[in-house]
């Protein structure tokens, strides 16, 4: 993500003449990219509104590449004939080089991420959902374990019923939580808790014999098995704004509490269909209370607050994830996410 920054506080500079994208009041002159740092948080030292960074960053085509910055560079502003400029001075007693259609050859796996993955990984790699129940209940399934066991965890042999190819891992699933909207009560799709995983090592016909080689709980008689999704799992999040207007709510707390707050991974009710994108920046609004009007004697809803930001970093079909980047108070389910302000 080296030159995702870049691109970002060089845009932020051109930003000095943009109504809407504006240096942040007490901005450092420059900063040294460390181990731990994320785009968004270093984002946030230069800009008011770190998601703004993509439209600047497509005014500069000269910058290829906006996606990497490394630990150990360092970022600087200047002024050239009155105009602000962005120099980096590379790690490693590489000089100081001024921004440029170079793309530098390194592993994207030693930039910098753009949020705290650890808080995501688990949702990246494993949870899903599913936008019909058929889907579940068609999937192959554990009969049980050796023996005639009811439960089995990591390490056992379990059976199962239902086409798979040998040699091949798959993810374990219990049926999880039913999505419907709100308001309009419509079916948006299924969430699927991760049991663990197996390698199938025989079949004879549809019966498999299944080594558990990963379990979050004990696996049970009816759990499904589907294979690994095909879908690439990334680090890098390009913050940026929805390209509609977005209203919606949050539908879920999937480590099962009530209140959510900094770094809580939240499902919403909207999706691909609504054009949401990996990377979306939402605002947040705690929903307002219902007061009882004593002149009246009814009921007045308060103002929704705002309340944070979330950015949205995997996208099914009616409903994503999100992690709350930034909370003023404590969230809760049916709090309204809206497009970022």
């Amino acid at each position: 993500m080296r030159k995702s920054l870049l691109a970002l506080l060089l845009l932020a500079v051109s930003g000095l003449t943009h109504a809407e994208v504006q240096l942040k009041q007490g901005h450092p002159e420059s900063y040294t990219v460390v181990k731990g740092d994320t785009l968004w948080a270093i984002s946030g030292k230069f800009l008011t509104s770190p998601w703004k960074w993509p439209e600047l960053w497509h005014a500069n085509p000269q910058i290829k590449n906006p996606h990497l910055i490394y630990p150990g560079d360092t970022l600087s502003l200047i002024y050239v004939d009155g105009k602000p400029r962005l120099t980096l001075t590379r790690g490693a007693s590489r000089g100081t080089v001024k921004l440029s259609p170079k793309i530098r050859s390194t592993s994207a796996a030693e930039a910098i991420p753009t949020i705290p993955l650890e808080a995501i990984n688990g949702f990246l790699l494993r949870n899903r959902i599913i936008d019909k129940e058929a889907e579940y209940t068609k999937a192959p399934y554990v009969l049980g374990g050796q023996k005639e066991s009811i439960l089995a965890g990591i390490g056992d042999r379990i059976y199962t019923k239902g086409k798979l190819e040998e040699g091949t891992i798959y993810n374990i699933f219990r049926l999880g939580k039913v999505y419907k909207d709100p308001k309009t009560k419509e079916f948006l799709g299924i969430n699927l808790d991760d049991m663990g995983s197996g390698e199938v090592i025989a079949m004879d016909g549809d019966v498999g014999s299944v080594n558990l080689i990963r379990s979050t709980q004990e696996i049970q008689p009816a759990d499904r098995l589907f294979i690994t999704e095909e879908r690439a799992v990334t680090s890098i999040f390009v913050p940026s704004e929805p390209k509609q207007v977005i209203d919606g709510v949050i539908l879920d707390v999937p480590r099962g509490v009530t209140q959510v707050g900094t770094m809580d991974v939240v499902t919403i009710n909207k999706g691909a269909r609504e054009q949401l994108e990996e990377g979306n920046v939402l605002s947040i609004y705690r929903r307002g209370e219902l007061i009882r009007d004593r002149v009246s004697g009814k009921l007045v809803k308060a103002p929704d607050e705002k309340a944070g930001l979330m950015m949205v970093f995997r996208v099914y079909d009616k409903i994503s994830y999100a992690l709350v980047l930034h909370s003023t108070q404590p969230l809760r389910v049916n709090d309204v996410v809206k497009n970022p302000r």
